[in-house]
């Protein structure tokens, strides 16, 4: 069977939102993929705990498992749940900057039933500072993530960029206008005894210098 995609406005009609979070959490809890604005880009979605769900979002946008998607969380506290072994500036990192662009790889707790790819031990998370998205996150629990568009292609920043790129391989697009800065995100490795960047992005190391971090 085909799969039918619904598309939402979710900017000025509280009811086409709610419906349309509706519809995407469905879709999500289904294994199906769904677009969602976030602040920096849009992004494609999955349920983080369902290998098929995630494995349908690497085929969507041409890519392999080498390249695992982050993890999208609606309060700081999930990110306890989801990693462990965390040095003390991860809490400075985000306490400061979440919600926002900033992304921090930390050991995953190794009693995570998932498979987000080749992550060696790892899971990537961000907590977006992006209101459709974080109510979504808030009915669904953490989302695997990943900017919506083709791999090698440039990220989208609206949902008909977005659309365009992907297709009827997405369940429901939730349209929230232009995504927030389409700078994506800063990718913090933040495994050692010092956090280093491994993507730069929205925040910069001056940034991460006023917190008193030392980068490597």
């Amino acid at each position: 069977m085909a799969l039918v995609t619904e598309r939402f406005s979710c900017v000025g009609d509280d009811d086409e939102r709610e419906a349309g979070l509706e519809a995407a959490r469905a879709a999500l809890q289904s294994e199906k993929l769904v677009v969602t604005p976030t602040d920096t880009v849009y992004g494609i979605a999955a349920d983080a705990f369902s290998p098929d769900a995630v494995a349908a979002l690497l085929a969507a946008k041409g890519r392999g498992r080498h390249m695992p998607p982050p993890v999208l969380v609606a309060s700081t506290t999930t990110l306890d749940a989801l990693a462990t072994r965390l040095e003390p500036y991860v809490y400075t990192m985000v306490e400061a900057l979440w919600p926002g662009p900033l992304t921090v790889i930390c050991h995953q707790q190794d009693s995570l039933a998932w498979d987000l790819g080749e992550t060696r031990g790892t899971v990537a998370v961000r907590m977006p500072d992006e209101a459709i998205t974080r109510a979504l996150l808030t009915r669904t629990g953490p989302l695997a993530v990943s900017s919506a568009n083709l791999t090698g292609h440039p990220a989208a920043t609206t949902v008909d960029e977005a659309e365009e790129q992907l297709g009827d391989s997405v369940a429901v697009y939730l349209d929230g206008g232009p995504a927030g800065s389409g700078v994506p995100s800063t990718i913090v490795d933040c495994t050692g005894e010092r956090p280093r960047i491994v993507r730069p992005g929205a925040v910069t190391a001056a940034r991460l210098a006023e917190l008193g971090l030392e980068v490597a």
